[in-house]
């Protein structure tokens, strides 16, 4: 069994039109849904074995802020192809995880996120299905699950999208 958490970064500022989108930072909102979804993560014990984040700022800094609460920190991979990927991209970025990762998350960029989220999802919890596909916000974590023992396995509709949570669900 495999498990998956798609994070997308929380909100990012605008303020700064001289920035590079890639350099942009989080918003004072981003700053303070981040640490919510990882109180969340602790509570219910999940602490990924691998996060591969991409390279953009606000992907970093929502990392950061999540990985404060989740000591040890897990190992991060940061890379800028996830910056770059679409949906497809994303689902080879998991399928080239190590097998022994059982517990892998990628923090990412929409719409790639929400597009593999709906693409890895065959079937799922329907409340969670339904928000996702209604909107995957800043912020918001998909939880999908995998009855296979390698990653490279993979693909389509073969997940189980157990949970979409979003920072407005939790309480504070």
């Amino acid at each position: 069994m495999k498990t998956l958490y798609l994070l997308r970064h929380a909100k990012s500022s605008w303020d700064d039109p001289s920035l590079a989108d890639h350099d942009r930072p989080l918003a004072p909102r981003g700053r303070k849904a981040a640490p919510r979804m990882a109180v969340w993560l602790r509570t219910q014990a999940i602490r990924p074995d691998l996060v591969i984040c991409s390279s953009a700022a606000r992907a970093r800094e929502t990392w950061e802020l999540v990985a404060d609460e989740l000591q040890p920190a897990p190992e991060v991979d940061v890379r800028r192809a996830v910056y770059d990927a679409g949906p497809e991209q994303l689902i080879a970025v998991v399928r080239g995880a190590p097998a022994q990762i059982d517990t892998l998350m990628l923090v990412g960029h929409n719409p790639a996120m929400e597009e593999a989220a709906a693409l890895l999802a065959g079937d799922g919890d329907l409340q969670a299905l339904a928000t996702l596909q209604s909107k995957y916000p800043t912020a918001a974590i998909a939880e999908l699950t995998f009855n296979v023992d390698t990653w490279d396995k993979v693909g389509r509709d073969t997940g189980y999208l157990s949970r979409f949570v979003r920072p407005k669900d939790l309480a504070g």
